[in-house]
């Protein structure tokens, strides 16, 4: 990463892979909920062409906002990935989706399917701030956030 452009950010939290695509890249489609996975069960079921759905959960461990079944259903509908500042569950079952999943860490228990949250604005944790269309950049050191593709 070339730390004199002033387009690119770097995520500093440390998030955990949990998907079997370890890298991947998208347009940002965005959503903040706090434990409610109602909305990221809406967006997963559209179709993704290669975006990324970045999930501003408030960095809550209480309850996963995505498991094996949303992960499958993300994975069908063509997203490149999820990032969630929140937790998961199914861990097991996520590493043999074809799905780039990061997230803070996992929990058994479900969250709630209230409808609650922003679609489609700007979120941000760990020194980043995404907005609906930058593009997100994601592998094993990390997560790189952009205005602009990076790609040819």
């Amino acid at each position: 990463m070339d730390r004199g452009d002033p387009s690119l950010q770097s995520c500093t939290l440390q998030f955990r892979q949990f998907g079997r695509k370890r890298a991947f890249f998208g347009a940002a489609r965005t959503l903040r909920t706090i434990e409610d996975n109602a909305q990221v069960r809406e967006l997963l079921s559209g179709p993704g062409a290669g975006a990324v759905l970045v999930v501003d959960g408030g960095g809550s461990l209480r309850a996963a906002l995505l498991g094996d079944q949303l992960a499958s259903l993300g994975a069908r509908n063509g997203w490149s990935g999820v990032i969630l500042h929140g937790a998961v569950r199914d861990a097991a079952a996520l590493a043999a989706i074809d799905l780039g999943i990061k997230a803070l860490g996992t929990n058994p228990r479900k969250s709630a399917k209230l409808g609650t949250g922003t679609i489609d604005v700007p979120v941000a944790f760990g020194d980043v701030t995404v907005r609906p269309a930058d593009w997100v950049y994601a592998d094993d050191d990390g997560i790189v956030v952009s205005a602009r593709p990076l790609h040819g």
